[in-house]
């Protein structure tokens, strides 16, 4: 059970559950995930003891990359349901302790936005977007050089209209950048942001948080320029304390997708006036190595500190490989360059990892995101090359695989037709997926579903303090914190040899069994009471 609606910060040590309504439940049977489908499972999550959802983008889109590609932004598009099921998504939700919050992609829409459509017609419009003449003898060339957001891309990121004039969309060709430094732009998102907590939601997830201002002059792209031409711009600032100034009003809060190498400047945009959280990208990038996952640790502990914001821990999301996968591989970190087609994996291996992965996230201090599924142990699918729908997977030539196989529908029933998904899934679901379903989990007491329903009632006696580091030997990590009821103690064993576990009074949970001398095994974790 979610924790009650009136907790005050409930935000800074929350466990949001990721929901990618295309591929979470299909209502109506036509192999698309909709509102139906999530609002059938509202139990279930609340079973699971999650205190908020967060829906990727359920808006009308034309699909060319997820629904990040937004036509309106308070219209639900019709393969999800309408904005009534919506509300009462938002209510019901709410009704059992969980709240929502939804994603906003400020940085572009899609090509059949209103706006875009009549900036296509010479309206006045075009000033919203980044229209420019090319360069070269007859304005054959690009604007600029800038190179393209999808990883392994050498796509240009302009495209020429007929009228020789070119537009800029860092992403694909249907997702033209918003020009904010128009006013119009700034009113409008803060508009929205406003029809939506009026509907209830009770924070936001901002999609490419660093992108959206740019340098009015478009330069080509120097590497090291700094300021960096439309990366994490000082401009960004203003915006983000404007739209904190609505979000007070509702007591909403924000969660930004901020990727950025510089501690100092990711923690500006944690100021007690801009966004409550951000993702923390360097945790869920780190391979399974216990120096790497404590420096990760200390450092994304140490860069919120100085502005009082909570840590958020990722292991996972809809656009990188599943823990379960990433883990089982020699690389176990993630990079999207790497990616590639046919990489040897151990699912045991990385199963055994992921389950003490789960544990080490839901013990530190700050808020604890979850990406549906991650709880049933899903493996990354491999999709058939005439099946693949990411648009990363085409512009990258065909080598990327894309993020497709980690958005394959869920799986529910084990004995029903497609895994009682609902209709035939608009992506396949691998042979044996039905294994995984989330009726077989529940009754067994040692799955992976069972594990995180164990490991979510027992992480509110974690409280919300600091943690301290106990001495352990190499490749162990042990730390203490001062719950509500006493000290609880975390240890993970990533060393080759079974470790001897600390003075302790109770075993509250283990992500595996101890070995028969009582000691931690290999890629194993335990929560234990000091």
């Amino acid at each position: 059970m979610g924790q009650p609606t009136h907790a005050h910060n409930w935000w800074r040590s929350a466990v949001i559950y990721q929901v990618y309504v295309r591929s979470f439940a299909d209502g109506d049977g036509d192999g698309t995930g909709d509102l139906a489908g999530v609002r059938a499972k509202l139990p279930y999550l609340a079973e699971l003891g999650v205190d908020a959802l967060w829906f990727n983008p359920w808006y009308l889109s034309p699909m060319k990359d997820g629904g990040y590609d937004v036509a309106d932004y308070r219209v639900i598009d019709p393969a999800f349901g309408t904005l009534a099921e919506a509300e009462k998504l938002i209510a019901e939700a709410k009704e059992l302790g969980i709240r929502t919050l939804v994603d906003i992609v400020p940085n572009h829409v899609s090509d059949q936005h209103p706006w875009f459509r009549a900036a296509l017609a010479q309206g006045p419009e075009r000033e919203l977007f980044h229209f420019r003449p090319g360069r070269g003898e007859h304005g054959e060339l690009p604007p600029n050089d800038w190179p393209s957001q999808f990883a392994g891309s050498a796509e240009p990121v302009w495209t020429r209209l007929p009228d020789g004039t070119w537009y800029l969309h860092l992403f694909t060709p249907e997702q033209p950048d918003l020009n904010w430094a128009h006013p119009a732009v700034r009113q409008e998102h803060e508009e929205i942001l406003r029809f939506w907590f009026e509907r209830g939601v009770a924070g936001v997830r901002i999609d490419s948080a660093a992108l959206l201002a740019k340098d009015p002059d478009l330069p080509d792209f120097v590497e090291g320029r700094d300021p960096h031409p439309y990366v994490d711009r000082d401009e960004l600032h203003d915006i983000y304390r404007s739209w904190r100034t609505v979000a007070d009003a509702y007591d909403g809060i924000f969660v930004g997708e901020v990727w950025l190498p510089d501690t100092e400047r990711f923690a500006r945009y944690l100021r007690p006036d801009e966004l409550h959280t951000a993702f923390n990208f360097s945790f869920l990038s780190c391979p399974w190595d216990a120096g790497r996952l404590r420096t990760s640790i200390d450092e994304t502990l140490a860069e919120h500190a100085p502005v009082g914001a909570p840590a958020t821990w990722v292991l996972c999301n809809h656009d990188v490989t599943r823990t379960v996968t990433r883990y089982g591989r020699a690389d176990s970190g993630f990079d999207f360059a790497t990616k590639a087609f046919g990489t040897p994996t151990d699912l045991a291996l990385g199963t055994r990892r992921a389950r003490a992965g789960a544990l080490l996230s839901l013990a530190l201090p700050g808020a604890v995101y979850l990406y549906q599924g991650e709880e049933l142990g899903l493996p990354e699918a491999e999709i058939p090359r005439d099946r693949i729908q990411d648009p990363m997977h085409f512009r990258s030539g065909g080598t990327d695989p894309g993020r497709d196989g980690c958005r394959v529908p869920l799986p529910w029933t084990a004995d029903a037709p497609y895994a009682g998904f609902g209709g035939e899934p608009w992506l396949p679901q691998p042979s044996g997926w039905s294994a995984y379903a989330a009726d077989l989990q529940a009754a067994d007491p040692g799955s992976m579903l069972s594990l995180y329903r164990a490991a979510l009632t027992i992480r509110p006696e974690f409280g919300d303090g600091p943690l301290t580091w106990l001495p352990t030997p190499e490749g162990v990590l042990a730390f203490a914190r001062a719950g509500q009821e006493g000290r609880l103690l975390c240890v993970v064993n990533l060393a080759d040899a079974p470790a001897d576990l600390p003075a302790h009074s109770r075993l509250l949970l283990g992500s595996g069994p101890l070995d028969p001398q009582g000691r931690l095994p290999k890629d194993t974790a335990v929560w234990l009471r000091g």
